[in-house]
């Protein structure tokens, strides 16, 4: 099972990718937006802003979220870690029921360039 400090590196390193993309990719990931991913296996809440193209973890909080984000993930750390690492294909993932996401119909269109 994954760690907190790995699945905090996966968000980072997921953050570096979206800042070093060019395109629709890098205009996709340039709005600011309150995010949520929680962490099923581990019950925690990783809680920030995707904003410039990055997402800021601003607070890890344990259990599900408390307030709504913007745009909210949920899946385990492990596969949080494998679709970072390309180990695991996100439509696959949220098709299987793996990993779910939840945004405004405006966000989802947006995110689809970045998966």
């Amino acid at each position: 099972m994954a760690t907190i400090e790995e699945c905090r590196a996966a968000l980072e390193k997921l953050s570096d990718t979206m800042r070093n993309a060019d395109g629709s990719v890098r205009a996709a990931a340039a709005q600011d937006r309150s995010v949520s991913c929680h962490l099923t296996d581990l019950d925690i809440t990783f809680a920030g802003r995707l904003r410039d193209g990055r997402i800021e973890v601003l607070d890890t909080l344990p259990g599900p979220p408390a307030t709504k984000a913007q745009i909210r993930l949920a899946m385990s750390g492990d596969d949080l870690v494998a679709m970072v690492d390309g180990r695991l294909h996100f439509a696959r993932a949220w098709g299987a029921g793996r990993v779910r996401l939840e945004a405004g119909l405006r966000d989802l269109i947006r995110l689809r360039k970045l998966l």
